[in-house]
């Protein structure tokens, strides 16, 4: 495939039309969903839009470096007047972004930008889901340069987090030659990624390091050494005094064991004074991961998914493994 995608033409129009946005990702934002919001952000700010950011987890610890184009709002009691105009972005559904946006999203227009599979394409004045593309960061820089904004500086550097995060550092199986030529474009218009990447990978904390520590000594391998799983328990986060933020990336670590076809972290978390277990799931190939998130009303990719249960970490576990097993196991 030689041709990118084409920015659609109610997109742009949208974009363009309105002159106070509001963009959103889902709530804790991986690489992708803050750079693409932060880089769309900067992108309408060049052509004189009022844009703002909004994630009800604001920004992770590890991408504090990134410029931003102002404040990311993280209550709509922040918002400074209502936008006129919403962008979801890396949304699977709307229900992504959190429930405190739910009622603007009810009354104001809304766009929606992804790239996951099952989107129902909920924006109300415009939607562009794009399975096969590797990010949406993807997306979003075709836009910016639709609308003629600089790939330098701020923007380029928060486009290049978005695409290099969800391709791996642009080595998973999902990257596209269009997300390398616009990596390429990036690096003509004179962004650092070898500056990016040390600032993306060499920020651990010694928390960080410890639980690392503990989840390899205590990950279990199991199905004849078909499934690693790791799992991270509200005690074990106490002991090494890490952060649910420390375990991002973990579960890549899983899939480098030889023979493992689904690595699966299961994270402890709690919501509203209830116990539940954000579930991680990796794979290789054809090994297909979203079918068993679909069955705990989570989504994602072929090969990246996850899903939230209402169970403890090893109860998530015994719930899962009948699930996980049809991924090799195609009569199940």
């Amino acid at each position: 495939m030689t041709t990118e995608f084409r920015v659609p033409s109610d997109v742009l129009d949208a974009l363009r039309r309105y002159d106070r946005v509001l963009i959103a990702a889902h709530a804790r934002p991986d690489g992708d969903a803050m750079g693409s919001c932060l880089a769309l952000a900067w992108a309408l700010r060049s052509i004189g839009i009022d844009a703002h950011v909004f994630n009800e987890d604001g920004v992770p610890g590890y991408l504090r470096f990134l410029s931003l184009p102002g404040p990311v709002l993280t209550s709509v009691d922040q918002l400074p007047c209502e936008p006129q105009l919403i962008v979801v972005l890396d949304c699977g559904d709307r229900a992504r972004v959190g429930e405190a946006l739910q009622p603007l999203m009810d009354r104001v227009p809304t766009v929606d930008i992804d790239h996951h599979l099952a989107n129902p394409n909920f924006g109300t004045a415009a939607n562009w889901v794009e399975p096969s593309a590797s990010a949406t960061g993807e997306l979003v820089g075709l836009i910016a340069e639709a609308l003629r904004a600089p790939l330098h500086g701020a923007l380029g550097e928060a486009l290049y987090v978005a695409l290099s995060s969800d391709t791996g550092n642009f080595s998973y199986g999902n990257t596209t030659p269009g997300a390398l030529r616009l990596a390429a474009r990036l690096v003509e218009e004179g962004v650092d990624i070898a500056s990016l990447r040390e600032k993306l990978e060499n920020n651990w904390s010694e928390a960080k390091l410890r639980l690392w520590g503990r989840l390899m000594g205590e990950t279990r391998i199991l199905e004849s050494g078909k499934l690693a799983a790791a799992l991270i328990t509200r005690g074990l986060l106490a002991e090494t005094g890490a952060s649910r933020e420390d375990s991002e990336g973990f579960v890549e670590q899983l899939r480098r064991l030889s023979g493992v076809r689904v690595a699966l972290l299961l994270r402890e978390d709690e919501k509203d004074g209830t116990l539940l277990t954000k579930a991680s799931l990796r794979s290789s190939g054809d090994d297909n991961v979203r079918d068993t998130a679909a069955r705990f009303g989570g989504g994602g990719h072929r090969n990246a998914a996850g899903a939230t249960i209402h169970l403890d970490a090893e109860k998530s576990l015994d719930a899962m493994l009948p699930f996980i097993r049809s991924v090799w196991d195609k009569r199940l």
